[in-house]
């Protein structure tokens, strides 16, 4: 087989803990353990001997110290116990020798347009879930690369996702649910490219199982061309780390190094509006970002940037570039117009929504669709609704809120139509939220609350403000 597949290991709470005392003894459990770690990652001969006491150069004390320098551990050559535990914790099966940020021969995607699909679902979560956490895993790296994707429903795909038991045809056959989570292949035809994920465990959306999104971003790493990294803030560092806190994810600048080793930095505006041959010229009105007393009259993701309008203008805020771009609506949309009431990207129809007045249109990069300005009320709406404050949409539970003076009403997505039992008063769901709202964004699992030169953050979970900010903080200011 052209390679090995990249396989997360878990290994049971009951492995022993005995120290590991030498050839005589009767091999117990940790250095049977130990033997096994490093022949599988760290190239150990399987014909060397257990360990011999009173060597402290022979080959497995070698590979100890290889081992115990690139997982960041204190260099003993002895398998004590902050070695032993973390040879217990969950981990890829791709051996670390080499130090490679790409597996050797850099095998890579020669395009940057990849297709994936979904061959067979877990039963352990919905499959709009399933879907979702893909989907979060894929932008991980397309908001740092060039890399774009797309799924696909039927035939072959450049990255075939599947959830399987046991022997399932490549060899590399999974074991229950206590040992293996998932294994993936380099970049390349037929079953390259390919994520496994062991349906033997109990895949979640959060941490009261395995959680996919995490093992998935990793898996897709190598599918993507990534070997190992001794960084142990890394995404591709061999262990899985079950503690990440999954709201504030971001990949290390080790992850980024080792992508854009491959593919390269984004474009300036990765798959979004081209660029305008210049910026905005400053002028008199126009506003200025670092103004304490700022506020903004709409806010949306696009395609991974964040657009914050005022008046006839707009900033653009990506991951990758720490200085604003500031435009004219104009130079990107002409047919919009100025002074927006609100905005929101809805994320599974790739499409932002822009509002003014009683109207709003549908954007997809710097394209107005056709059929658009449409009446607010096609939504829902009553006649007595004028206008929209503010709009944001849940990319998680496919539901987009609206705001409207001190209340809001609730869209389905799937089944396009306003929720019964709304409007609600902002204040009943939202205490600590000023009543009067302007914009609001979601990002790393908070809400954003944006009233005039102040925002609030909102734990979706308990509708609690944690933290009280500047609006334009945003813009690092």
């Amino acid at each position: 087989m052209k390679h090995l597949a990249i396989l997360v290991l878990f290994c049971l709470p009951g492995c022993s803990a005995h120290p590991l005392i030498g050839a005589e003894r009767k091999e117990d459990s940790s250095t049977a353990l130990v033997q096994q770690y490093l022949e599988n990652y760290y190239n150990l001969a399987r014909d060397v001997k257990q360990f011999v006491r009173r060597r402290d150069s022979g080959p497995v004390v070698k590979k100890i110290r290889e081992m115990q320098k690139f997982l960041g551990l204190e260099v003993t050559g002895k398998p004590d116990a902050d070695t032993l535990a973390m040879i217990r914790k969950p981990r890829c099966g791709v051996p670390d020798v080499g130090q490679f940020t790409t597996f050797p021969g850099t095998p890579k995607w020669r395009k940057t347009h990849l297709t994936y699909r979904i061959v067979d679902y877990t039963l352990d979560m919905p499959r709009e879930a399933v879907d979702s956490a893909i989907e979060k895993a894929l932008k991980v790296w397309a908001e740092v690369t060039p890399l774009t994707f797309s799924k696909i429903y039927e035939g072959d795909s450049d990255i075939m996702i599947s959830f399987v038991v046991g022997a399932h045809g490549d060899f590399f056959p999974f074991n229950g649910s206590g040992n293996v989570l998932a294994h993936a292949y380099p970049p390349g035809p037929g079953l390259d490219g390919d994520v496994h994920f062991n349906d033997d465990q109990l895949w979640r959306e959060d941490k009261s199982g395995v959680n996919l999104f995490l093992v998935a971003a990793h898996e897709l790493g190598h599918s993507l061309g990534l070997f190992h990294s001794n960084d142990p803030t890394a995404l591709m560092f061999p262990v899985y780390n079950a503690l990440t806190d999954l709201t504030r994810f971001r990949l290390s600048q080790d992850d980024v190094n080792g992508i854009q080793s491959l593919y390269g930095s984004p474009p300036v505006h990765p798959d979004g509006p081209a660029v305008p041959t210049e910026s905005a010229p400053p002028g008199p009105g126009t506003p200025a970002v670092c103004d304490p007393a700022l506020s903004f009259d709409a806010i949306s993701s696009l395609r991974g940037e964040i657009l914050f309008f005022k008046d006839r203008y707009f900033w653009r805020r990506s991951h990758w570039n720490l200085e604003p771009e500031f435009h004219l609506i104009s130079t990107f949309w002409p047919s919009l117009p100025s002074g927006l009431d609100a905005a929101c990207e809805v994320n599974n129809k790739d499409t932002v929504f822009v509002f003014k007045g009683n109207h709003f249109w549908a954007i997809r990069g710097t394209e107005v669709q056709a059929g658009y300005p449409k009446d607010i009320q096609t939504l829902g709406f009553p006649p007595a609704v004028g206008k929209i404050d503010a709009a944001v949409s849940d990319k998680e539970k496919k539901k987009t809120y609206f705001f409207v003076e001190d209340s809001y009403w609730r869209f389905d997505e799937n089944s396009q139509s306003m929720e019964q039992g709304f409007p609600r008063l902002i204040v009943d769901d939202f205490p600590g939220v000023e009543p009067k709202v302007d914009a609001v964004l979601q990002e790393f699992g908070f809400f954003y609350f944006f009233s005039g030169p102040l925002q609030f953050e909102v734990d979706p979970n308990t509708r609690m403000v944690t933290r009280i900010l500047k609006s334009n903080s945003w813009l690092y200011c």
